[in-house]
């Protein structure tokens, strides 16, 4: 089979980045796909589910575990995707996970990990794809944020993750500037309260979860195929012109 793409996306076992894996997934399309893989491996079978479903689709798949709160992961994943496809085309930063808690009820800890794994990951991952991105017909990134940036709706507050998107936020703008006479676009997606899969990780209690939906003005949480749809656009061929654009997939959460 010729492979029209191939695209990246880190996160891939659960939430937006499975349903972003289950989007692009066809015929021509190849996806390189990577997870933690949970505590103890509990969330690979996971991986390997959404690998199968795109398969099925007829994408060609390849899925590895990584740990990109190890600092050189995301730097060994792009390679790992250029020596199983040779070549990348488009990169989806979507590994995270949200930490709620005032300044003082979040572990300093927790702050260092939030950069490595959403920040610095993003930052290294894109360094070490520039290369092939430049080389590709039409590059792309796209950099998953979050409504914690810029908002404490219901005062339910992000510290650390807060701070960790904002960054890889800024880094995103950034390059869009000087990726785009590469023929690269870099924009990003902040979705608002998320559903979360039952193996997912979740910041909120079920009660929290049932007080963000009332809270965001369409009545209802975020579905990741919401917020993949949006994704899909950017990583388009019809989203050409489009570059260091923040789209909000909120319900409305935003406008409150």
């Amino acid at each position: 089979m010729t492979v029209a793409r191939v695209t990246l996306i880190t996160g891939a076992s659960s939430g937006i980045g499975a349903a972003t894996a289950r989007r692009l997934a066809s015929r021509g399309e190849a996806l390189f796909l990577t997870a933690r893989g949970g505590v103890d491996g509990t969330k690979i079978p996971a991986l390997d589910a959404v690998a199968d479903a795109a398969r099925a689709a007829g994408a060609e798949v390849e899925t590895r575990i990584a740990d990109l709160a190890t600092p050189g992961q995301a730097e060994t994943v792009v390679r790992a995707a250029l020596d199983r496809f040779g070549r990348l085309d488009r990169v989806v930063s979507n590994a995270g996970f949200a930490v709620s808690g005032t300044l003082r009820e979040t572990p300093e800890e927790m702050f260092d990990l939030s950069l490595q794994v959403i920040y610095r990951a993003f930052l290294d991952l894109v360094r070490a794809a520039e290369p092939a991105l430049t080389a590709a017909p039409r590059g792309r990134v796209v950099n998953v944020s979050s409504f914690v940036v810029d908002q404490v709706p219901g005062g339910r507050a992000f510290p650390a993750t807060a701070a960790a998107k904002g960054a890889a936020d800024a880094l995103a703008r950034t390059l869009a500037v000087e990726f785009a006479p590469k023929g690269i676009t870099v924009n990003t997606v902040a979705p608002g309260f998320t559903e979360k899969e039952s193996h997912g990780h979740s910041a909120l209690s079920q009660t929290a979860w049932d007080a963000a939906a009332a809270l965001t003005p369409a009545g209802r949480l975020a579905k990741p195929q919401d917020v993949a749809a949006v994704i899909a656009f950017f990583l388009s061929d019809e989203a050409d012109h489009v570059t260091g654009q923040n789209m909000r997939v909120d319900g409305g959460l935003s406008l409150i």
